[in-house]
């Protein structure tokens, strides 16, 4: 026997010996915590399903599966991948979280796209951490609400953290970026079905709906955010006119096959103003239909359906068993999990070194919804929670959790994976000193 391939069994085996050996079951049994913990574990996947699979990743799954059949792999090697201009791609991987206002779960299937696709390991890190954590948003309300001086280290952190992540990324992987850059050389070009600018504007409806569909609700009842809010399904449904000229335009669907499902749609919108996520169901429904059932010459619908199928059967049940722990163990929002919140609250006051890593490892593995961190950590400074703690829980939370945790390990394996959350959590602990030690 070769004890090399077998200390990951022992290893577990000791790990649950531990647990039972030390499980406190007569304090278990007499508190109600563990049933509460249950209870808050379905409440939290509740509460997912309804604001997050149907509005956020749907629309993510399609924009990867897009990706995966109308961007040549030729394409986002050169833009993304190894050989490509290090400044380019560095540079729109950092800063694509202003643009999508999502959550460390939705930007999952858009990371796995282009990684596949043969993006540079760099270039898809820094786009993994930047997407949930550059959130212009967010930001914003960050400053509104745990000021100024907050909202811009959050700023500053957020787009060096994503380029520091991927170069180091890149640096401490870099024989498999060798082989990717050996692979783009024997890749011949791409063909061309269509114009860069139609692609473009495809991708861009396709986003707009992303990002309107989930605009959040701003703290302030008047400007623009309040402005733009009340008018998101407005904006939301003209994306999805465009969405649906283009695909009849360029892409050659049926006229009739999409005017059966606009037309459907705006009558649920008409008919039900109060609910439009009811017309945002059907449309998604149509238009997998559409996908399903038309024909076309080169059978690109069809293919886009597969593949963001592809994508969502191999997602979702990895992030609902990591809501369901995450709820178990933390609960949501005043409300508490097996881990009580006093705890948490008492482990992160000052500036130690030990309450900036505490706050690290517990915002990477909770799971934060797109502007709920700024609430939650109101109000846990409230509660005496240090400057310091606070920064590196929000650059740590945003971009992590253990459902994307899970998902990511299946993308890119177990050890890129812990090597990604380690650079996050130290990287977030070490802001979280430094500007402890100049604002606290």
């Amino acid at each position: 026997m070769t004890w090399k391939n077998e200390w990951k069994p022992l290893l577990a085996i000791v790990a649950v010996f531990v647990a039972l050996y030390y499980l406190p079951v007569d304090w278990l049994q007499e508190s109600e915590r563990v049933e509460n913990a249950l209870w808050e574990a379905l409440h939290l996947a509740k509460w997912y399903a309804q604001e997050h699979v149907l509005l956020c990743l749907v629309p993510a799954f399609f924009i990867a599966g897009a990706v995966g059949v109308f961007v040549s792999q030729a394409a986002v090697m050169k833009y993304l991948g190894p050989k490509a201009n290090k400044v380019l791609a560095y540079g729109v991987a950092s800063v694509s979280g202003s643009i999508l206002a999502v959550c460390s779960c939705t930007i999952l299937p858009l990371f796995a796209g282009i990684y596949r696709m043969g993006a540079g390991l760099g270039p898809a890190s820094a786009f993994l951490y930047s997407g949930p954590a550059i959130n212009i948003l967010a930001i914003v309300l960050t400053a509104a609400v745990l000021g100024t001086e907050m909202g811009i280290a959050r700023a500053v952190g957020a787009v060096s953290f994503s380029v520091i992540i991927g170069l180091l990324m890149h640096l401490f992987f870099r024989n498999e970026e060798l082989e990717k850059m050996a692979a783009a050389a024997a890749l011949p070009e791409p063909e061309v079905k269509r114009p860069l600018w139609q692609n473009a504007l495809f991708f861009a409806a396709m986003v707009g709906i992303l990002v309107f569909a989930n605009w959040g609700k701003p703290t302030e009842p008047t400007g623009l955010w309040q402005m733009i809010y009340s008018s998101k399904w407005l904006i939301t449904g003209l994306f999805s006119l465009a969405l649906a000229v283009i695909l009849v335009l360029w892409f050659k669907v049926s006229p009739w096959r999409m005017g059966f499902i606009a037309l459907s749609t705006l009558t649920l919108a008409m008919v039900l103003p109060s609910h439009p996520e009811v017309a945002f169901v059907a449309a998604t429904i149509g238009l997998t239909v559409l996908l399903t059932t038309g024909r076309d010459d080169d059978g690109e619908m069809g293919e886009w359906f597969d593949t963001s199928w592809d994508f969502a059967k191999k997602i979702l049940p990895l992030l609902l068993w990591g809501v369901l722990i995450a709820g178990a163990l933390l609960g949501r929002p005043d409300h508490e999990g097996l881990i009580p919140s006093d705890w948490i609250a008492g482990l992160v006051g000052g500036n130690s070194l030990w309450a900036n890593l505490f706050a690290s490892v517990v915002g990477a593995f909770m799971y934060f919804a797109t502007l709920t961190e700024v609430p939650i950590l109101q109000g846990l400074i409230g509660a005496g929670m240090g400057k310091g703690p606070a920064l590196a829980l929000l650059l740590a939370g945003p971009a992590l959790s253990l459902p994307n945790m899970l998902v990511i390990r299946s993308v890119m394996g177990t050890k890129k994976t812990v090597v990604f959350v380690l650079l996050v959590i130290i990287m977030a602990t070490i802001s979280g000193l430094i500007y402890g030690a100049v604002y606290d």
